[in-house]
């Protein structure tokens, strides 16, 4: 039997995965040349990423806080887009609310985010 070439996924139930405390990030989709993630960072959290090989784009589905890239700043609410660009210095800063992402990649040039 063949595997389906699309796939579908909800976001409610991508959000119950990464509910808690703690930063949490959990990657549902993985084709080899586009990843997909939900990445929850509580208020009041510091996100830890650093530059990644590839381009990012990130969704925002909850939260307020502000995206630093590399030396200006982006205030981030629901219903934003943000283009990140591959060797892109980026991390969410001031995190006023629980902050809800759903962040897409290019293809990647090694495993393992953020």
């Amino acid at each position: 039997m063949n595997q389906p070439t699309w796939q579908a996924f909800d976001i409610a139930e991508l959000k119950q995965r990464v509910q808690g405390h703690e930063p949490r990030f959990f990657e549902f989709l993985g084709s080899g040349r586009l990843s997909g993630a939900i990445y929850r960072l509580p208020a009041s959290a510091t996100d830890l990423q650093g530059p990644h090989l590839e381009d990012e784009v990130y969704v925002v589905l909850e939260g307020e806080a502000r995206l630093r890239i590399d030396s200006a700043e982006q205030e981030v609410r629901p219903g934003l887009v943000l283009f990140i660009p591959a060797d892109t210095r980026h991390a969410f800063v001031d995190i006023r609310k629980d902050l809800t992402l759903l962040a897409l990649f290019s293809a990647s040039a090694r495993p393992g985010r953020p």
